[in-house]
């Protein structure tokens, strides 16, 4: 399987270079290497924990948020233009270096 690299850039502007394998979703990612991503419904989308923040180039290139993703997202802290939820994007080749900007707080809407 084709690997490439993602960078994450915290809220305080440090950036982790992680190799990701195409396909996983930006969750399992993150997870798989220790980045400080929540997903509390564990990929449900059923929370916003896993909010991230695209470039727009990359933003532009994958296919749009469903509805239910798009209601999650209304829910989100810093919600930007190209904000995603992590469990819903999935890596392709074309992200080889792409940015996801952690934003500062995620608001968790199960109610844990």
């Amino acid at each position: 399987m084709a690997e490439i690299e993602i960078i994450f850039v915290s809220a305080n502007g440090e950036e982790t270079p992680v190799k990701a394998e195409v396909g996983m979703s930006v969750l399992q990612l993150a997870h798989y290497n220790d980045i400080d991503m929540e997903g509390t419904c564990e990929g449900n989308m059923a929370c916003s924990t896993c909010h991230v923040i695209m470039e727009q180039k990359h933003y532009d290139a994958i296919p749009s948020a469903s509805e239910e993703e798009e209601e999650m997202l209304d829910f989100t802290v810093g919600l930007t233009g190209t904000s995603r939820l992590g469990c819903q994007v999935n890596i392709d080749d074309t992200m080889d270096g792409m940015k996801l900007f952690l934003p500062k707080t995620n608001q968790n809407m199960m109610g844990f």
